[in-house]
């Protein structure tokens, strides 16, 4: 039996655009940061006149798909939190750091 460990939290998000950004901070249930190449927020939707996800509810990190992330093991990030920005059509990872 394995262990289940607490994951960390989307400690802002500053990305406006967003559905599931409510002044600031996000929330979806969970996020999935990453691809390949670029630490993403996978979850980012930009929706302007929607507003998603619970209130009350803080995001977590579900996955992380940036396996040469230094916060990165086994795919579940080790972060004690994160935070997401912008970048030119997305929104990343800004805790992101290469190994």
């Amino acid at each position: 039996m394995t262990a289940a460990i607490e994951m960390p939290r989307v400690q802002e998000c500053v990305v406006a655009a967003c559905a599931y950004n409510h002044t600031g901070d996000c929330h979806a249930f969970a996020i999935t940061i990453g691809s390949l190449d670029h630490a993403h927020c996978h979850t980012f939707i930009e929706m302007p006149s929607v507003r998603a996800g619970v209130d009350g509810q803080v995001a977590q990190v579900g996955a992380c798909q940036r396996a040469d992330c230094r916060h990165n093991a086994q795919l579940e990030c080790r972060a004690p939190s994160i935070r997401v920005g912008p970048d030119a059509d997305m929104a990343d990872c800004m805790t992101y750091a290469s190994r």
